[in-house]
């Protein structure tokens, strides 16, 4: 279900919910809710009871470095990635000291750019997951991808990651034609915790002078930390992502109540959201993050961002990956592509 940034607010029914504070026409604070009709699509219940069978312990049972391994071991099941014309792997200078980066570049010359910052709960992750990802992306949408290997928690907690994906955007925009690619904005996407970096990487050039953001790509992003939204309570459990899981990771990554209002790490709590590049945000209907990423897209809209939200009705946190066995993963893909495309070569 796609909802261009025009006409969103007809596209839901509004329900009460005083936790976000939104607020909207002089309504009750609220968040958005889009009616949830479609059921779990066939292929997200064959890979979610193929887990199952795995009996994995819950992350939230785990050390960090358990944590870790058990989600490298998940992503090298995710099929045989794409080749690319060029892979480069560098090690670029950041204020918290030298930061990893994989640098997918296809055939041509003077490319758009687009940085990304994969998942895993600020904890989990690195270039090796979402690999298979960045290449598909830069494929797709022809244009270099700059993966970002940020600092994680608990070893590092907020903001290091913020400032690391900031850091390295900055670096990349600076470089730009020294990798190959054109000088302009960029686009920043990422999926969960990278949804989370996205938002807040343009936050951050908005509040510092740059570096110039085109488009934001939010992939079922975390964008606040109130964990009793009705996502959060409809799929609590059984659909790969856990409230439990949530918990865990906002614990490893930030304890601070204080900081965790922060509008680098909460987005949704920002007071200012003008001045923003155009945003596309997916969600996934049986997502405990779904409430969060719509009511980030609103309130984008409400400050006159462009936004254009789809909802993938039927998937679950983490779909957009699963290039194997899912074919909305496919259908994902191809919106982020032309949204860069869109965005960057206008």
């Amino acid at each position: 279900m796609l909802i261009d940034s025009p006409r969103l607010g007809d596209y839901h029914e509004f329900r009460v919910c005083h936790s976000l504070g939104l607020s909207c026409n002089n309504r009750e604070p609220y968040i958005l809710e889009m009616k949830r009709h479609m059921p779990l699509d066939p292929q997200a219940r064959q890979l979610l009871d193929s887990i199952a069978q795995a009996n994995l312990p819950p992350i939230s049972s785990l050390s960090p470095a358990q944590a870790r391994q058990q989600m490298i071991a998940a992503s090298a099941a995710v099929g045989e990635p794409e080749a690319v014309d060029s892979i480069e792997d560098r090690a670029i200078p950041g204020s918290g000291g030298e930061i990893p980066i994989r640098i997918y570049k296809p055939q041509g010359e003077r490319l758009p750019i687009v940085v990304y910052y994969h998942g895993g709960g600020w904890v989990l992750g690195n270039l090796e997951t979402h690999d298979g990802y960045c290449r598909a992306l830069a494929n797709a949408s022809n244009a270099i991808v700059v993966s970002v290997d940020y600092r994680l928690a608990p070893e590092h907690k907020f903001p290091a990651a913020a400032e690391d994906a900031f850091d390295a955007t900055r670096w990349v925009s600076e470089n730009a034609g020294t990798i190959g690619g054109r000088s302009g904005p960029l686009a920043v996407a990422g999926d969960s915790a990278g949804g989370n970096l996205a938002a807040a990487v343009p936050l951050m050039a908005r509040d510092r002078g740059g570096p110039s953001i085109g488009c934001q790509v939010l992939i079922y992003p975390i964008t606040d930390h109130n964990l009793d939204t009705t996502s959060y309570q409809d799929f609590a459990n059984d659909h790969l992502l856990t409230r439990d899981s949530m918990i865990w990771f906002w614990d490893q990554y930030c304890e601070s109540d204080t900081d965790r209002n922060h509008a680098y790490l909460s987005p949704l709590r920002a007071e200012d959201l003008q001045g923003l590049p155009s945003a596309l945000v997916m969600t996934a209907g049986y997502d405990p993050l779904c409430d969060e990423g719509e009511a980030y897209a609103e309130k984008l809209r409400q400050a006159g961002v462009a936004v254009a939200l789809t909802r993938y009705d039927g998937m679950i946190h983490g779909f957009t990956r699963r290039f194997d066995l899912l074919d909305k993963a496919h259908e994902a893909l191809n919106e982020v592509a032309d949204a860069i495309k869109s965005a960057l070569n206008s």
